[in-house]
């Protein structure tokens, strides 16, 4: 069952803690994604989840880095349960024929998913450290959305190709 946050009441060490799970799911989903599409070349779908797996495991790490320099070995009290998809990628978007466009549409969709959580929760937190983290958090979630657009740039254009065309490298969808 999961388990209802509120925001007016959290404290900066759950608020870092909530973080961290968030970017954990997404690395978890992310590491799943690429496990069921399977890498056929270079740049397919499957390092795209892959290299975006490795952002939120860098993210995740810089996050309890900073939990632990202010807080040490508190323990921990939030929990995934707590969490439903923040910024981790639907779980009904691979496929195996995924194109690496149709798979950075999948990454900004979660950016911009991650983005709306953390404006969401703005307007109902009241510690000013909080509010700080996830203004923070936000501004971040924006950049990466923003990185995701410049590299979706270098894809071709047009349409993706048909899903039995897209497994093949240099087609107009990959």
């Amino acid at each position: 069952m999961a388990q209802t946050i509120d925001f007016a009441k959290l404290t900066l060490k759950d608020a870092l803690d909530l973080a961290v799970l968030i970017e954990e799911e997404a690395k978890v989903r992310y590491d799943e994604f690429a496990h069921m599409v399977g890498g056929r070349y270079k740049g397919d779908a499957d390092e795209v989840f892959r290299n975006m797996a490795v952002y939120e495991a860098k993210h995740r790490d810089e996050l309890k880095a900073k939990r632990q320099k202010l807080f040490g070995n508190a323990p921990v009290t939030m929990s995934i349960e707590s969490l439903d998809d923040v910024e981790a990628p639907d779980r009904g978007t691979p496929r195996v024929f995924m194109s690496p466009r149709q798979a950075m549409e999948v990454a900004l969709a979660s950016e911009e998913k991650a983005w709306t959580y953390f404006d969401d929760a703005l307007r109902h937190v009241k510690d000013a450290d909080v509010r700080k983290l996830f203004e923070e958090l936000r501004a971040e979630e924006k950049q990466h959305q923003e990185y995701i657009k410049k590299a979706m740039a270098t894809l071709p254009s047009g349409p993706d190709v048909e899903e039995d065309e897209a497994d093949a490298p240099g087609s107009d969808g990959g």
